[in-house]
């Protein structure tokens, strides 16, 4: 494993080795100083040509945590701005000695194209591109889940027998895709609810099944799996007026009297309150993961920076 670009090229087992994995460095988490050395000398570089606040910041204390040095890239101040293209970019990072690139792009396919041009001297890690995939983000769903539902991720991660509604804009969300990925090689029953602008073309040839009243599907639903409202990527043909949407997809105070009990409520953030979810069933309801996921990725990262980049040392 040199590369993580998206959930398909590393399987069931691969998916599994990581989240068992993220068990260990979810346990460094929790010391008092939760450092280990494992990447002494190494240097991972931070290229976000999208905003971003938790994965770009989860990424860079993983790496710290790892030991590792840290190279903040300053996308809107680079010679790109002069010219230059992004392969040649890339090259002059890793000339530096960049062990690892962590790349986020509104251009899907990107990363794996940079993967392919570097080759098997920079390990690139897809932080999210385009609509395309979001593998770390998927994997700390999961890890999340197995987390609450088994109390650990284990050797044999599963999700068997859990039932996850994805909720929301999932025809502009790279999160959908790789959460849809993850969840249904663990075993658990996916539907994805959306009205059908919002839905994929291609939304006929993913294991999940789709529903547009969600109404009729939530009190089914063991995990409410929330997605954010992509206004910035949306056209005129797939915008939903907020009030609409607040009335047929929103989690307000009477909807959320038809969940189980127990559900599970996950948002990969940022939450736009009041319309995804009301304040009241976000700050009051037992079960609501959203820390908890921000909390988990940290950990994900770690482990996923091991994998790839791990010099031998042993976590202690």
């Amino acid at each position: 494993m040199k590369h993580l670009v998206d959930l398909k090229d590393i399987g069931e087992q691969g998916i599994q080795e990581l989240l068992h994995l993220t068990d260990r460095f979810a346990e460094v988490c929790q010391r008092p100083i939760p450092k280990v050395p494992a990447l002494r000398g190494r240097t991972v570089a931070m290229v976000f040509f999208e905003d971003s606040t938790r994965t770009r910041m989860s990424f860079d204390l993983a790496a710290k945590r790892l030991s590792a040095d840290v190279l903040d890239f300053p996308t809107h101040a680079s010679s790109l701005s002069k010219g230059e293209t992004l392969r040649d970019t890339v090259e002059t990072i890793g000339a530096l000695g960049v062990d690892a690139l962590v790349i986020r792009h509104g251009v899907g396919g990107l990363p794996s194209e940079i993967a392919h041009e570097v080759g098997e001297y920079i390990s690139v890690i897809n932080a999210g591109d385009g609509l395309n995939a979001h593998p770390t983000q998927g994997l700390l769903d999961a890890y999340t889940l197995c987390q609450h539902f088994n109390g650990s991720a284990g050797p044999e991660a599963s999700l068997a027998g859990v039932h996850i509604g994805i909720i929301g804009d999932v025809r502009h969300s790279r999160v959908a895709r790789s959460d849809v990925d993850v969840y249904t090689k663990l075993g658990a029953t996916v539907t994805v609810v959306a009205p059908q602008s919002l839905q994929p073309s291609d939304v006929d040839k993913w294991p999940v099944e789709v529903a547009e009243n969600l109404d009729e599907v939530l009190p089914k639903f063991d995990v409410v799996g929330l997605l954010r409202i992509q206004t910035e990527r949306m056209d005129d043909s797939s915008a939903l007026p907020v009030t609409d949407y607040v009335e047929r997809y929103g989690i307000t105070e009477a909807r959320a009297t038809t969940l189980k009990d127990d559900v599970v409520i996950t948002h990969p953030g940022p939450v736009n309150r009041g319309i995804e979810i009301a304040d009241s069933v976000l700050d009051g309801r037992p079960n609501v993961l959203v820390s908890k996921q921000v909390m988990n990725g940290v950990a994900l990262r770690m482990a996923v920076l091991f994998r790839l980049l791990g010099s031998g040392i042993e976590i202690e």
